[in-house]
């Protein structure tokens, strides 16, 4: 999709936005130089207007705005860039330039969801989640099985931190489970919303 860059005098702006956490990072402004240094590269580059030239997000401190995905919307005058921050986004040292916490730590589970999908394709020998996709379904419910059974024992002891290593690797076990069944996790979401909502 083309952008027009002549409705606001050469520059549209931008809104930037974590990958992961959805929080809105900052609002910038880019013009045509700026953008297609932004695609090229993969870190995001605004128009300054104090400076008048472009300026690299992250080009002082070192935070800089890795581009995953670009988007534009439907009046093609403002831009949508989705970001992993190296760090934090405001040059105050807030978390966002609207001073919130940039942490919404549930959400890494559709991005963890997503990296299981892209392993799913891949070489057994690349990876421990492409070999348990080679060793098929009944071996991928064996392990949530197993998985189910360790924190069930850990829970009836007093070391929290064995007992969240075990939550986490039933977790990911269990998103495993869901890809090879081709379900996505906010499928299962739904059903518990809608339980939610029927009990109201």
């Amino acid at each position: 999709m083309t952008i027009n860059f002549d409705k606001q005098n050469g520059l549209v702006p931008v809104i930037v936005q974590d990958s992961v956490t959805q929080k809105v990072l900052m609002l910038g402004y880019m013009n045509q130089e700026a953008y297609e240094k932004t695609v090229q590269e993969k870190v995001v580059t605004f128009f300054s207007r104090s400076k008048n030239r472009l300026w690299t997000k992250g080009e002082t401190s070192g935070h800089f705005l890795h581009v995953n995905e670009i988007k534009i919307d439907c009046d093609q005058d403002t831009i949508l860039v989705q970001a992993t921050p190296d760090g934090p986004t405001c040059h105050t040292g807030a978390d966002t330039c609207f001073n919130e916490e940039n942490k919404q730590k549930g959400l890494f589970l559709n991005h963890l969801q997503s990296i299981i999908r892209q392993r799913k394709g891949n070489s057994p020998e690349e990876s421990y989640t492409a070999k348990l996709f080679a060793r098929g379904i009944n071996k991928i419910a064996q392990k949530v099985g197993e998985e189910a059974v360790e924190i069930v024992i850990e829970a009836k002891d007093d070391n929290l931190d064995l007992f969240k290593n075990e939550a986490a690797d039933l977790l990911f076990h269990f998103l495993v489970l869901l890809e090879a069944k081709n379900v996505d996790l906010d499928d299962v979401v739904d059903v518990l919303q809608q339980r939610h909502a029927a009990k109201k």
